[in-house]
């Protein structure tokens, strides 16, 4: 299957999952407003996340990702089946003792990550409770990661872009119709978050067993004495320092918002989940599919492949990041308005999730390269480069944050953000092409040029067809609104692929079978 309809089959899925995302967000803004409680939710809910992002998404799958596609290419079936369930047995181990951690010291956790809450005890108490509510979530999606890395090793890329779909309905359900049977209402999400885990973790399991992967439980001191496991830990070691900075920077980031006006989390929080769509349905989903098949060519000696499998990987990324980001920031106003604002998100906090939207689009072509070039390096088991820019990155960020933070108060972390993120990927860029692991296919120049004259036509569009229209006061016509908002994003996107069109660019030149 090429690279264009490996990225295609994740994107649907990961696009139902983003639109399932959407429905959730604005039955939440809907149900629970923005309020202190809100704030103590996602700050509790942020903390298993942050820990996901960190030891499963992160460092695990960097290490195991690339160990486990030179087994399958290099090693019998037999070894293969015993390396996935040796390091199941070593994952679900250590990330059960996390969790009972997590849920003993949840007072100091939140405390590190949200001081602030400490000037109104009741919000302190509330997000302590939920944090340890939520915490077995890491378990859930810990494993679920490890599924899905062996599935999309497999090239089985559906199930793992599908399972996040049921997370979305499992909050929609319980929002809708079990809100009334708890006494503190907003104790609804963390029950919701722990059902969507037991179900994500069921759909993966069950796709494991059907490609005869179903991993079995080994004793933690039989997995280590196999080498290649050995091998897997020895390479999250770097793995976990380069994938932490980005949740000690949300951390960081995440504690100077709980010093801020009530509301900024959930400001932040919204903005983040608005952007997480196109970072997700285009870098999450090129980078799972690219992962595997870098990984693939390096182990094979195909370099001239792994070069084409980038440039191609790259080219997306322009092509859509670009005017994704145009559009988010130009837009800012009308999606906020559309999506959030009700009887209990006014129009206030309308235009603060607008500006932090505004802060982070900025920054979203850094986030997605991010997600193309860093496999580059994992592939070839270099986990430390990736490591060096990520630490460069946070410097980064906290030192925008003196300057952006007393300018635009939360909007301006958006914007450290999105900055940091930018000079990560070009750092990043900068070593592939200096060590001579990438190439640059031809007619760069002309590509990027085309795209930017598009993005430019894009913007002048998004300026013309919204003056004069004050999003917010729509909300008595929320149906009129969202066809509103629905016809400016295709008369954008029309604009921006017409004029792709009549500067000669066509879709073939991003085809081609790897």
């Amino acid at each position: 299957m090429s690279l264009l309809k490996s990225a295609a089959t994740v994107s649907v899925f990961t696009l139902l999952s983003r639109i399932t995302g959407l429905i959730r967000d604005m039955l939440i803004a809907r149900y629970f407003g923005v309020s202190a409680a809100t704030d103590a939710f996602y700050v509790a809910f942020r903390i298993p996340n942050m820990l996901r992002r960190l030891f499963a998404e992160g460092a695990f799958s960097q290490a195991f990702v690339p160990m486990l596609s030179q087994v399958k290419e290099q090693q019998p079936e037999d070894e293969q089946k015993t390396f996935i369930s040796d390091v199941f047995s070593l994952l679900g181990c250590a990330v059960f003792l996390a969790s009972l951690l997590g849920i003993a010291f949840a007072p100091v956790v939140v405390w590190l990550i949200a001081s602030g809450f400490k000037n109104t005890p009741e919000t302190f108490d509330l997000a302590v409770f939920l944090t340890r509510c939520m915490f077995p979530y890491i378990i859930f999606m810990s494993l679920v990661s490890f599924a899905a890395a062996v599935l999309n090793t497999w090239k089985h890329f559906a199930i793992p872009a599908f399972t996040p779909v049921l997370l979305n309905v499992s909050f929609i359900c319980c929002t809708l119709f079990l809100i009334q049977y708890f006494s503190v209402p907003i104790y609804t999400l963390a029950f919701a978050v722990i059902l969507g885990g037991v179900l994500q973790l069921s759909m993966q399991f069950f796709a494991l067993k059907r490609i005869g992967c179903f991993p079995r439980l080994a004793s933690p001191r039989k997995a280590l004495k196999n080498a290649n496991v050995r091998q897997v830990l020895k390479l999250m070691v770097p793995a976990v320092v380069g994938v932490s900075v980005a949740p000690i920077s949300i951390l960081i980031n995440t504690n100077i918002a709980s010093h801020l006006q009530k509301g900024a989390v959930t400001w932040l929080n919204y903005a983040d989940r608005l952007m997480e769509f196109p970072t997700a349905l285009l870098g999450v989903a090129l980078g799972s599919v690219l992962l595997p098949s870098l990984s693939a060519a390096f182990n094979r000696g195909e370099l001239e492949r792994y070069n084409r499998l980038l440039d191609r990987g790259l080219k997306l990324v322009f092509l859509l990041a670009i005017p994704a980001a145009a559009g988010l920031g130009f837009l800012a106003e009308g999606l906020a308005a559309v999506l959030f604002q009700g009887k209990n998100f006014s129009a206030v906090d309308v235009s603060m999730t607008a500006i932090a939207i505004e802060g982070y689009a900025v920054g979203l072509l850094g986030l997605i390269s991010i997600k193309i070039l860093a496999p580059a390096f994992y592939s070839r088991k270099d986990i430390k480069t990736p490591v060096k820019g990520a630490i460069a990155s946070l410097i980064v960020v906290q030192c925008c944050n003196f300057v952006t933070v007393p300018a635009f108060g939360h909007a301006g972390l958006a914007l450290s953000v999105g900055l940091g993120s930018v000079f990560n990927a070009l750092v990043l860029f900068t070593l592939l092409k200096k060590r001579g692991w990438y190439a640059p296919g031809s007619g760069w120049l002309v590509y990027v040029l085309r795209v930017l004259a598009a993005s430019v036509a894009m913007i002048a569009f998004l300026f013309w067809i919204q003056t004069g229209l004050d999003w917010s006061a729509m909300q008595a016509q929320w149906l009129h609104r969202l066809v509103l908002v629905a016809g400016v994003i295709l008369g954008a996107a029309v604009t921006y692929f017409a004029v792709l069109a009549v500067l000669g660019w066509r879709a073939r030149e991003l085809r081609g079978a790897d």
